[in-house]
């Protein structure tokens, strides 16, 4: 019950947010801001409250069912968001998150509440650790996301002189890359640490550190994607347009491994065999 109360306000508090913060790209009232700031930090208290509940009460990662999945999205998304905000100081960045974020709450709380039965192999560490880095990585992955949308919004308009104009209260292009940057790497080292732990967990509950489900090698594929883009970024010295664009088909790629993999294709990866639909 609890749980379900703080999804609720997690879900009103984050589409205020959205609202004030887009009333804060277009207006640039610092005080609406602040105050959606705030609300959007309430919605993440209240999103971690859920989680906190919900992992106590089942005894597994909260992300077995699509519905938790989504939410759990939300959530790391949200965490990322907080610690770039930090590092970097970008009000703007949240007018984008924001809405990204309440997309996903609204369409976890759309969806049909099941009761999950969490099987006993499930209620291992390895297999939350291996979840929380994979989403952790993946909320990484959705700043590099946005980050590449905003670079390419900011260049379109630096391109046509379009000055006094809503998009050109985006940061330069410069803080913009170096968003797609660090957040490209965090990202990377988290879904590395949650592919390894995914294996370690593998050969724990089946016996095998790989099997080529459609959803391990599609994982495998998001994995290879990033580290070829990241290998492009220090290696090769890729910057600016070409890295935000790939960072946008990355993020499309991560998209469709993580749900149209474990919908359409996988087998015990799939959200049935997990604990629901």
């Amino acid at each position: 019950m609890i749980d379900l109360i703080m999804g609720r306000l997690a879900l009103v508090f984050t589409l205020l947010a959205t609202a004030g913060l887009i009333v804060y790209i277009i207006s640039q009232n610092k005080s609406a801001y602040l105050w959606s700031y705030r609300i959007l930090l309430a919605g993440f208290v209240c999103l971690t409250l859920r989680i906190f509940f919900q992992y106590y009460a089942m005894g597994a990662a909260p992300a077995l069912t699509l519905k938790s999945a989504l939410s759990f999205f939300a959530w790391t998304i949200l965490g990322a968001y907080l610690v770039f905000h930090l590092k970097f100081r970008l009000m703007v960045l949240g007018s984008f998150i924001a809405p990204l974020v309440a997309c996903l709450l609204i369409i976890s709380s759309a969806m049909p509440s099941s009761e999950v039965m969490v099987k006993p192999i499930f209620r291992s560490l390895w297999l939350t650790v291996h979840v929380s880095t994979s989403f952790v990585g993946n909320g990484m992955f959705a700043v590099t996301f946005v980050a590449g949308i905003m670079y390419l919004i900011q260049e379109r308009q630096i391109k046509r002189k379009k000055l006094g104009t809503v998009y050109a209260r985006l940061p330069s292009l410069a803080t913009l890359d170096s968003i797609n940057h660090h957040s490209l790497i965090w990202g990377f080292s988290f879904l590395t640490v949650g592919m390894i732990t995914g294996a370690i967990y593998a050969q724990y509950a089946l016996g095998s550190y790989w099997r080529w489900d459609p959803k391990e090698t599609w994982s495998l594929v998001t994995w290879l994607f990033y580290a070829a883009l990241l290998h492009e970024r220090l290696a090769v010295g890729w910057r600016g347009r070409r890295t935000a664009i790939m960072a946008i088909i990355g993020f499309a790629v991560l998209g469709f491994t993580f749900v149209g993999a474990s919908l359409w294709l996988s087998d015990y990866h799939s959200f049935r065999n997990l604990g629901g639909s």
